[in-house]
C-alpha cells in the first residue's frame, strides 16, 4: 500500500510545529519537504540543524519521502555541487530520495538529454554511497514520462530514479497508461495535483479538477507503485489558494470516499 504525504510547498511558511499539525489532523505519516531557502531545510543548512529536524520529524512518527530540490540537470557545474550537497543533506536527514529538474536548456532535445545524462551520471556514484536516489521529475525540458524515461536509461545506476508529477505528462498529452509503463522501472514518487485545464494551472481541490486523478491511481496500481503519494498544492506560488487544511481534506477523500479507485 502506497504511503500518503503532502509536500510543503502548500504550507511554505509552516514551521515543523504545523508541518507535524498538518500531518496528524490528515492521518499523514511521511512529508516531501522542500529544499531551499527561508524553509525548514535548504542547501548548506548546518548538519547539526538537520540532525534536530530528523529528530523532530520521526519522534512525531514522521518519514522523510523526499527532498525537493531545485536542482536544474542541464544546468552549469555548479548545479552539480548543488546537487551533491542535497545528496548530503538527504543522507542525514533519513530520507530516500532528492527531487530534481531537468531545467529548460536552450539547445535541441538531443543535447539536453545528453546534458542531463551527463550530470546524472557524475552525480550517481555520490549517490550510491550516501544511499540516496536522484529522482527525475515530469517537469520542464522532460515534460513527459517517455522523456525522462530516455534519460534514465542513459545512466547505469540503481540511484536513479524518477517522480511522476500528476498534471505535466497529462497537459502534454501522454496517455496515462502510457507515463506509467514507461516510468515503471524507475518510479520512486507520485505527487497528485489538479487544475481547471491545461492551460490554467492554479490549483484546484483535488478531484474537483480536470486531471483524471483516479485513472492514476489506477494506472499507478497497475505497475504495482507502492512509493509515496504526495499532495502537491501549489500554494507557495498561488498564496490565494485555500490553505492546505482544506487541500488534504480533498485528497484523503480521493481514498477514503465513494469514488476511491
Amino acid at each position: 500500500m502506497s504511503r500518503l504525504a503532502f509536500s510543503t510547498l502548500g504550507c511554505p511558511e509552516a514551521d515543523v510545529d504545523e508541518v507535524i499539525r498538518l500531518a496528524r489532523a490528515h492521518g499523514v505519516t511521511t512529508v516531501e519537504l522542500r529544499c531551499t531557502e527561508g524553509q525548514l531545510i535548504a542547501p548548506g543548512t548546518p548538519p547539526d540543524k538537520v540532525a534536530r529536524l530528523a529528530t523532530t520529524l520521526s519522534g512525531a512518527g514522521l518519514s522523510v519521502a523526499c527532498l525537493a530540490s531545485y536542482v536544474r540537470l542541464t544546468g552549469g557545474p555548479e548545479q552539480l555541487e548543488l546537487l551533491v550537497d542535497v545528496l548530503g543533506q538527504a543522507a542525514r536527514l533519513g530520507t530516500d530520495g532528492v527531487r530534481v529538474f531537468g531545467g529548460e536548456y536552450d539547445g535541441t532535445p538531443g543535447e539536453r538529454r545528453r546534458r542531463a545524462v551527463r550530470m546524472l551520471a557524475a552525480a550517481a556514484p555520490h549517490a550510491e554511497d550516501l544511499g540516496v536516489s536522484i529522482l527525475l521529475e515530469t517537469h520542464d525540458a522532460f515534460l513527459t514520462g517517455d522523456l525522462v524515461a530516455q534519460v534514465l536509461e542513459g545512466v547505469d545506476s540503481p540511484a536513479v530514479g524518477a517522480v511522476w508529477d500528476a498534471v505535466n505528462p497529462w497537459r502534454a498529452g501522454e496517455p496515462l497508461a502510457a507515463t506509467a509503463r514507461r516510468l515503471a522501472p524507475w518510479l520512486r514518487h507520485a505527487q497528485l495535483k489538479d487544475v481547471a485545464t491545461t492551460t490554467d494551472l492554479r490549483p484546484v481541490l483535488p478531484g474537483h479538477g480536470a486531471v483524471p486523478l483516479h485513472d492514476m491511481l489506477r494506472a499507478l496500481r497497475q505497475i504495482d507503485y507502492t512509493g509515496p503519494l504526495s499532495l502537491e498544492w501549489e500554494r507557495a506560488w498561488y498564496p490565494d489558494a485555500d490553505p492546505l487544511d482544506h487541500a488534504l481534506t480533498a485528497f484523503r477523500s480521493l481514498f477514503d470516499g465513494p469514488g476511491r479507485p
